[in-house]
């Protein structure tokens, strides 16, 4: 209870979660999707945003003009074919932290 209470007191909870993505975390989709997404809980400013595949390296995925506070980013996928994709993402929180998170998808 001590460690819960501390993490609230700093501000942690504060921040803007992820509340979705698309695909979701853990899916299995049909195909290889032509973007992704992510919606948050509050305003959120995407620095980064990289795409692992299972056989590929690293691929930085393009924010375009999506550079400024909003809750949801839509960003076009470069199509690797079938297999694991994970989704890294950076960014800066309204409240002035920087947050980082991942997740991951089967494309068959």
């Amino acid at each position: 209870m001590t460690a819960l209470t501390a993490f609230l007191a700093t501000g942690a909870g504060a921040h803007s979660p992820v509340e979705s993505t698309a695909p979701a975390s853990g899916s299995v989709v049909a195909g290889v999707p032509a973007e992704i997404s992510l919606s948050f809980a509050g305003g959120m400013r995407l620095t980064r945003v990289g795409m692992v595949h299972q056989d590929h390296g690293p691929v930085q995925l393009d924010l375009g003009d999506q550079t400024g506070f909003d809750r949801v980013f839509v960003l076009p996928l470069q199509n690797m074919g079938p297999g694991s994709y994970r989704i890294e993402w950076r960014g800066l929180g309204t409240d002035g932290h920087v947050m980082q998170g991942e997740f991951s998808f089967q494309a068959e």
